[in-house]
């Protein structure tokens, strides 16, 4: 009897032990698919295939929606979307709708997650990003500024691009309602895999502060060379 109660206790903690590493995934620890697609050579031919599952939702030019139902991915670095895509599907990211897409038996193994994040990368960005209503000159923007030089630039950089080194994302050209959405979970601990940094980083933000530094990052302008001509151009590899 006590044996199966120590069998019981140690069954119980090993549970309890999983669950707590699963809520508390570490930020970046790397290893497992996420270092294996990075270290794999992206086949492009196969990205275009595999892409196609993910153009339901983020559209064949990688666009995503203006009212932020779903994020703009084109031009986001290879290793940010090899991250993300590699914690939503190890359950390290919540993200319900988009999980059954991008399990191994919708889109296959490690390699095509390395194919379509180089693919993503390469994609021009959208002209047109969904942006906040206040816009240079007035006090929310200003504020906006102000906020995201005190607080952002050092992972973010000076013009919203990023560390790919780092997997810190590009956020310059993203859509003003998603940031908002995912600023606003990653403050209030809603957003598993967030940097600890950034959950810090912004604690005290309040609403109008979020929405005022968010509404500055959706008018940051996109550089030319990385925009698509016009809103008008459509992804030729789907022709």
């Amino acid at each position: 009897m006590m044996l199966k109660k120590l069998i019981f206790v140690a069954m119980m903690l090993t549970l309890v032990t999983s669950v707590a590493l699963a809520e508390d995934p570490a930020w970046n620890e790397g290893g497992g698919e996420q270092d294996e697609a990075l270290g794999l050579t992206p086949n492009l031919e196969n990205a275009i295939e595999v892409y196609e599952v993910c153009a339901a939702c983020h559209l064949l030019e990688g666009w995503g929606t203006k009212d932020g139902t779903f994020p703009q991915l084109a031009g986001q670095p290879a290793s940010v979307a090899i991250k993300q895509l590699a914690d939503i599907r190890a359950l390290n990211r919540d993200n319900p709708t988009m999980y059954p897409f991008a399990l191994e038996q919708s889109i296959g193994g490690a390699q095509s997650v390395a194919d379509v994040a180089a693919y993503i990368e390469k994609l021009p960005m959208n002209p047109d990003n969904g942006k906040g209503e206040w816009a240079e000159g007035t006090p929310e923007f200003a504020k906006g500024e102000k906020l995201y030089k005190d607080n952002c630039v050092q992972c973010h950089g000076d013009h919203g691009q990023g560390d790919p080194v780092k997997f810190y994302p590009l956020i310059m050209g993203q859509h003003y309602n998603y940031m908002l959405r995912q600023f606003e979970w990653i403050r209030d601990g809603k957003r598993r895999n967030a940097n600890p940094d950034m959950i810090k980083q912004i604690a005290e933000f309040s609403d109008d502060d979020m929405k005022a530094v968010i509404n500055y990052v959706s008018r940051i302008p996109v550089p030319k060379e990385l925009l698509a001509p016009s809103t008008e151009w459509r992804n030729p590899d789907y022709d």
